[in-house]
């Protein structure tokens, strides 16, 4: 089997992903860290579509965690390894610099960004030495443009392409590719406190993203098709930024 591990991936973009992956013959690896309700509804879904799934909670920012979690998938998949990651676990604690308290500086780091490196190195050394990998990459408009009142997410979303361009030449030889998404507004959980009818007149197309659309994406990135394609940043957010 060919797998997958989507952090994140309970609910909003990481469910869509999931969902998508699972379609195309993957077996799915959910993670979440405490929302279990929703990470059960996301593997039921994959299974009554007939696909392949499992779930596996750790906390993307916490090292030990994320440790414990991998080892004991290795030691029940001996003759496995995961060959694509989607790194997709993030949050927002959306603040004025000015006013912004250590706690939501440091939180949305160390989900986007310190979860990136942790798992990402825990995984890389079996794609490297299997000579097959995909790493896709969820970062954000909010990276690319920055955002106002968005200082910590900005700047976690514009270090993982950083991170994306440099690690996508460490392994090219390798044939592990290392691939960012950069959504702009898309309809989840984690935008349904903006104001939608005002921002979408923003947005050439005048409306929010689908997280199925997102999804498409990352299905054709993880794909032999899109095997000559590494460091690159995509973006997906209906002409805003372009």
């Amino acid at each position: 089997m060919k797998y997958v591990l989507v952090t994140g991936g309970s609910r909003g973009l990481g469910r869509a992903v999931c969902h998508r992956l699972a379609q195309e013959g993957l077996a799915v690896i959910i993670n979440y860290q405490s929302n279990q309700e929703a990470a059960e509804e996301t593997l039921q879904l994959i299974l009554d579509a007939g696909g392949t799934a499992e779930l596996l909670p750790f906390d993307a920012a916490d090292p030990v965690s994320i440790e414990q979690a991998l080892e004991a998938w290795e030691e029940q998949h001996p003759d496995n390894y995961i060959s694509v990651l989607v790194n997709n676990a993030g949050i927002r604690r959306d603040n004025l610099l000015v006013f912004m308290q250590n706690e939501q500086w440091h939180d949305v780091l160390n989900t986007s960004l310190n979860g990136f490196f942790y798992i990402t190195r825990r995984l890389l050394k079996n794609m490297m030495a299997n000579r097959c990998g995909r790493i896709i990459n969820m970062t954000s408009l909010s990276g690319i443009k920055g955002l106002p009142g968005q200082v910590n997410y900005s700047a976690a979303k514009a270090a993982l392409i950083g991170a994306t361009k440099a690690l996508a030449q460490e392994v090219a030889s390798r044939k592990v590719t290392v691939n960012a998404v950069a959504p702009g507004f898309i309809a989840t959980d984690m935008t349904k406190d903006l104001d939608e009818s005002t921002l979408k007149k923003m947005i050439p197309m005048g409306r929010f993203g689908g997280a199925d659309e997102v999804a498409a994406l990352v299905k054709f990135l993880v794909s032999d098709e899109a095997s000559y394609i590494t460091g690159e940043v995509i973006s997906i957010n209906g002409g805003l930024y372009t």
